[in-house]
């Protein structure tokens, strides 16, 4: 052992005690030359510990909610994709119903000896959970990144997409049309992403067609869940209360708003305009193609990635939030507001 931590030690230019602290993840050691001592150990072709093995690998791990929404894969497709080109080794963890929690999959990444995380979505959006919990994680020295959903107690760099601008988008290209009752659907008020368009929905209502926050809030603002289902009972309600465009926070819960109007035997653009969010893959190609906010996927996801490699690197990104503005994106399930007697 002795002769192995001599020529370990000549072959980084440190001394053996060096070379001994390391080996035992000891602190102390600057980064710069732990590498030097597990590039030394990879040279004269002696295994590395399974612990630092794990750690040096170069798996990040990504935590998301679910699949089954397709902005989640193409999101997860472009922090893959950023962190293969890095030579990092993603490691996909999906929350389900009645499986695995967000904590449950972060202590698995964690004991596998991720370099960091990357959480899309997840609790960090809910105002009513916990931060405890992130800031316990970076107390084991694991970086990590939030993605939609900025939590201002949390210690970390956030990616988002501008909201409260994407509203604006939707409302202003509906009014544009002639609309005048809009309604909005989306999912419940204690996730941060559903409050800020909330309030871009309310403050461009209110600027452009002079309306009441309290009324909008409570005749023109339906929750219920991010899915197909959930967009069609909301977008059910908002039209019996006489909406003749839907702005959907989802572009999955729009297809459920399309749903909602054929049902009632009404024509999608012709009697209702539906707008969607996301512009989630082979949406352009839905009867009719839906008009949508396309958030900046790409920039977000490459965002992230670079954030993280950062800290990775020990130039950390001051805590605070990255946002990224949308756009939209018009085809063919909005058209001009029906006529007025």
């Amino acid at each position: 052992m002795t002769a192995r931590l001599a020529d370990i030690a000549a072959q980084a230019g440190v001394s053996e005690a060096t070379v001994s602290r390391v080996l035992n993840g000891k602190p102390g050691v600057a980064a710069g030359t732990r590498q030097s001592v597990l590039a030394a150990l990879d040279v004269l072709g002696y295994e590395r510990p399974v612990r630092l093995r794990q750690r040096s690998a170069g798996l990040v791990g990504l935590i998301t909610p679910e699949l089954e929404n397709p902005i989640f894969p193409a999101l997860a497709q472009v922090i893959g994709q950023a962190l293969t080109r890095q030579g990092y080794t993603p490691v996909l963890a999906t929350q389900t119903p009645g499986g695995s929690t967000e904590d449950e999959l972060t202590e698995m990444l964690v004991d596998r000896g991720v370099a960091g995380i990357i959480f899309v979505s997840g609790l960090h959006a809910d105002t009513t959970a916990d931060m405890g919990r992130y800031e316990r994680l970076r107390a084991q020295d694991v970086p990590f990144v939030l993605v939609d959903g900025f939590a201002p107690a949390v210690r970390a760099p956030a990616i988002s997409p501008d909201d409260r601008a994407a509203m604006r988008l939707a409302v202003t290209h509906l009014v544009s049309l002639g609309h005048t009752r809009i309604g909005l659907a989306l999912g419940p008020l204690r996730f941060v992403p559903v409050q800020r368009k909330i309030e871009g929905f309310v403050r461009t209502m209110q600027e452009l067609l002079s309306l009441s926050p309290a009324d909008i809030e409570t005749d023109l603002v339906q929750h219920s869940l991010y899915t197909l289902e959930g967009g069609q009972a909301a977008a059910d309600a908002l039209l019996e209360r006489g909406c003749t465009a839907v702005v959907c926070a989802s572009d999955m819960m729009a297809l459920g708003a399309i749903r909602a109007a054929r049902q009632r035997g009404l024509e999608v653009p012709d009697d209702v305009s539906v707008v969607g969010f996301d512009d989630s893959p082979l949406i352009a190609f839905t009867d009719p193609p839906l008009t949508t906010v396309r958030k900046p996927v790409p920039a977000m996801g490459q965002a992230a990635v670079r954030t993280l490699l950062e800290e990775l690197g020990g130039t950390p990104a001051p805590p605070g939030e990255f946002v990224f503005m949308p756009e939209l994106v018009v085809r063919g399930s909005t058209a001009s507001g029906p006529r007025r007697p």
